[in-house]
């Protein structure tokens, strides 16, 4: 913008300045207008001013100053506009936003439920952007419903119903959707003690000894890929055989942690993708693993052989919670607990900790299993909650996220409640780059839905100055092209005009000269330019000098505080005194008093015995040493005997203690009845004495 004076000056046209004024005849029309007018002092106070910023548009002098570092270019934007920096002349890019794919939203075979679909953003480090999120849910987006199942002993009758509930299933989702597929797999839990009666007849019939048919122990199968046939649901199902174990608590999260992570095996596709765990127990988590001696944590990893059978099952722990919550939301599975009355109140906390989940509670036989599985779906916060949240966040980079309405800000999870079908909502998103980074991707996307918004970060650290191209430009001597206010020389020049040629000579000779005994560059304190150091300014203002910068006046001995005791000049570290003083500081005034006599005649000889100076003896080494180490041992000697007779004056009295307890101990007189003496003697009858 150009802005000149005041309306009733009618010579200040702008135009007329602005186009047609030659710049080099600016100070010669100033003061032909002066002269010529009769204006006030504050007109020419503003038309120097005028005319001072059209030199800064028009004739842009050299930012630095002489010994200032090209850093100094780089600070806030209101610190470079106290230092003269003109406005045009700043470069201060802001956050913009790419939008790569923006496909509209629609209905379909296809349906596109976000908006947009992939973004690119150049964020400056520090500073977040916000951009919006669009989502609306589309009528028939297809189900994807797999069907896991204890098959312990105690879900025996509820076996019989779920082997028939295949095309009820199948055309109650579709009546919602349109179009859906169903899938089975069952579970009971690991084939080890205290688990499961590892006896190699309970292994292969774990059922009590009246039930004819019975599936031997396993952790978990999966039985049948997702189909939209409920025929073939129903003959899979009915082949299955109840199975049994030990405990109470079953592998749930086991069969849950294989039916997320085998994708391929599942068959899982572009859908809502719901899981349903039928159960009448509790669960195993992580470190129950141990009590059976399985040590290694659960991989999160699938492991199904060619049989779908979980051969890992007595090999890792079971997985916990959080792994269960986490891997469930990378893969956008919603799950419904479908359990007995006994086991609710277990798996409504189970609930708490697990995104879009919802319990259901099944009648003893599992009749109601339909009616649960389409009410979860259809009236819970499962179809009509909408919770928007990212994955594989790059470090460096944080997200937060405000509310379809606008009422939370700042949280890291966008909700929107009561979202009906064909309703469109929007979320606030905001993105900040902590520190420059590389091209860094993450995602964000509604949980429950596979479709994601693709984020591409890259954070904008580089220079984005508006350089004319001409390796010739006269600020730089001819010899290279001005990039971002400084020189980039050309080959063969070098310095902060490129006024150094480099010849014979390369650049590390050239440095080299610039160096004070193979020492820091200019000492840290100027710029080699051209094998000569160009000195900085000091923090005072004033400029290191010397060949090497090694020189400045601010850095001498203090004496009061004062510099050189304030009675003499500073000059490259050392005290200039002034006439009559003298000393490292200038600190003693140089004076004939105290030695001159009584009679007024100077004491020569104390003056000069004052001079001559004995230099004194060196320490005995011999002596230090030797006193040190007989100290140590005499102090050793000392510190052992006084042990020494501390435990002697301890024993001492231990032993008097028991000379006392042996005189004060009285034996009995009388005799044991039960003692016999070791001999016995025994007479000869027949024996008379007689030889």
């Amino acid at each position: 913008m150009c802005y000149v004076g005041k309306p009733d000056l009618p010579w200040l046209d702008l135009n007329y300045i602005c186009i047609y004024l030659p710049i080099h005849a600016f100070s010669l029309i100033y003061a032909v207008h002066v002269k010529d007018i009769n204006i006030h002092a504050e007109d020419i106070k503003m038309i120097k001013l005028v005319i001072t910023k059209l030199r800064n548009v028009f004739l842009p002098q050299n930012f630095t100053k002489r010994g200032e570092l090209e850093a100094v270019r780089c600070d806030t934007k209101s610190e470079i506009l106290k230092r003269g920096c003109p406005v045009s002349m700043i470069i201060d890019p802001d956050s913009t936003l790419h939008k790569i794919r923006d496909k509209p939203l629609s209905v379909g075979k296809t349906p596109v439920q976000i908006q947009p679909q992939e973004i690119r953003l150049e964020l400056r480090p520090g500073q977040p952007y916000t951009f919006d999120f669009t989502f609306k849910r589309a009528d028939g987006y297809p189900v994807d419903l797999y069907y896991l199942m204890d098959l312990s002993y105690s879900m025996n009758d509820d076996l019989k119903n779920v082997k028939n509930l295949g095309i009820g299933l199948l055309n109650s989702l579709k009546r919602i959707t349109g179009y859906a597929r169903i899938g089975f797999g069952s579970f009971v839990d690991k084939t080890l003690l205290p688990f499961t009666d590892t006896n190699e007849e309970k292994l292969q019939k774990p059922c009590p000894r009246e039930e004819t048919e019975c599936e031997p122990a396993f952790g978990y199968k999966h039985v049948l890929s997702l189909t939209d046939d409920g025929k073939n649901f129903e003959e899979m199902v009915s082949q299955q055989r109840i199975s049994g174990n030990l405990d109470t608590p079953e592998g749930s999260l086991d069969a849950i942690m294989q039916a997320v992570t085998c994708v391929n095996k599942i068959g899982w596709g572009n859908s809502t993708r719901l899981l349903v765990l039928a159960t009448d127990a509790g669960f195993h988590m992580a470190g129950d693993g141990k009590l059976a001696g399985i040590l290694e944590p659960n991989q999160e990893a699938c492991q199904l052989d060619d049989k779908n059978m979980y051969i890992k099952s007595n090999l890792w722990d079971y997985p916990s919670v959080g792994q269960i919550a986490r891997k469930l939301e990378e893969q956008n599975i919603q799950p419904i607990f479908a359990v007995t009355e006994t086991v609710a109140d277990v798996y409504r906390e189970l609930s708490k900790l697990i995104p879009k989940s919802e319990v259901g509670v099944l009648s003893n036989d599992s009749s109601n299993v339909v009616n649960l599985i389409v009410e979860a779906y259809n009236v819970s916060k499962l179809s009509s909650n909408i919770i928007v949240t990212h994955d594989n966040l790059p470090e460096d980079i944080a997200v937060t996220y405000k509310d379809c309405g606008g009422q939370k800000e700042h949280s890291d999870k966008g909700t929107c409640n009561n979202v009906n079908i064909g309703k469109e909502v929007t979320f606030s998103v905001t993105v900040k780059a902590l520190k420059c980074i590389d091209e860094k991707t993450f995602n964000i996307g509604p949980l429950g839905f596979n479709e994601k918004l693709t984020v591409r970060v890259k954070t904008r650290c580089e220079c984005e100055c508006d350089n004319e191209l001409n390796d010739k430009h006269k600020h730089c001597n001819k010899q290279g092209s001005v990039v971002c206010g400084t020189c980039s020389c050309n080959s063969g020049f070098l310095g902060q005009r490129c006024e150094c040629s480099l010849g014979q000579k390369d650049e590390a000779a050239l440095k080299a000269q610039c160096r004070k005994d193979n020492s820091t560059e200019c000492e840290g304190r100027g710029d080699c330019e051209c094998g000569v150091c160009k000195c900085h300014l000091t923090e005072a203002g004033n400029s290191y000098y010397g060949p090497h910068c090694e020189c400045d006046d601010e850095h001498c001995e203090k004496y009061q505080n004062k510099l050189c005791g304030g009675n003499g000049d500073c000059k490259c570290g050392e005290c200039k005194c002034k006439d009559g003083f003298e000393g490292a500081a200038c600190h003693c005034k140089k004076s004939k008093d105290g030695c001159i006599t009584t009679s007024g005649k100077l004491a020569f000889h104390n003056l000069y015995a004052s001079h001559v100076l004995e230099c004194p003896e060196g320490p005995n080494v011999a002596a230090i040493v030797g006193g040190s180490l007989a100290g140590v041992a005499l102090i050793g000697l000392l510190i052992l005997l006084l042990i020494k007779a501390l435990i002697y004056v301890k024993d001492l009295k231990e032993w008097k203690r028991f000379e006392k307890e042996q005189q004060r101990r009285k034996w009995a007189d009388g005799e044991n009845p039960l003692f016999q003496k070791a001999t016995t003697t025994v007479a000869n009858p027949t024996f008379t004495g007689d030889s």
